[in-house]
């Protein structure tokens, strides 16, 4: 068995963009795979194309994975602190023939391009639904999974 690819994590709550872009380059991440289902930001810097042209220009690729993204219940459960309710929700999600796809699609990403980072806006991976993305291609694939945390 090879080598296990690396597999990041981030969320951008309370951080300012340089600091994510910085931690990223420091990490080598290579793609950045937006997991949230809505990729406007009230935060300067966070809206897709904001971010991925700041990505571009650090020589990391972009790619928005919509059907990963919480739906709409899920992300009302997380803002009232129900996380047992947002992993149920998710977990049903993730069983949809389009979240299903870009799972495949994810991990196919991985095996390709190098060092690939989940990014969404929550900052403890503990209560967003990147950490079971994360598990989920770690139960498919040798990964090892790394949660970074930028600095605010």
């Amino acid at each position: 068995m090879g080598t296990a690819s690396q597999l990041f994590t981030i969320g951008y709550e309370r951080t300012a963009p340089q600091a994510l872009l910085d931690e990223l380059q420091r990490a080598g991440v290579k793609l950045v795979a937006d997991v949230r289902a809505v990729v406007s930001s009230r935060r300067p810097g966070f809206s897709k194309n904001q971010l991925a042209a700041a990505l571009d220009q650090h020589g990391i690729g972009y790619l928005h994975l919509r059907d990963l993204g919480a739906p709409k219940e899920g992300r009302n459960a997380a803002r009232g602190g129900d996380f047992a309710a947002l992993r149920q929700i998710y977990s049903t999600h993730l069983k949809t023939p389009q979240a299903s796809e870009q799972l495949d699609a994810l991990e196919a990403l991985i095996n390709s391009t190098g060092p690939v980072c989940l990014l969404c806006f929550e900052q403890d991976h503990q209560h967003c639904h990147r950490q079971w993305i994360a598990e989920r291609m770690a139960a498919r694939r040798p990964v090892t999974v790394h949660h970074l945390k930028p600095q605010p």
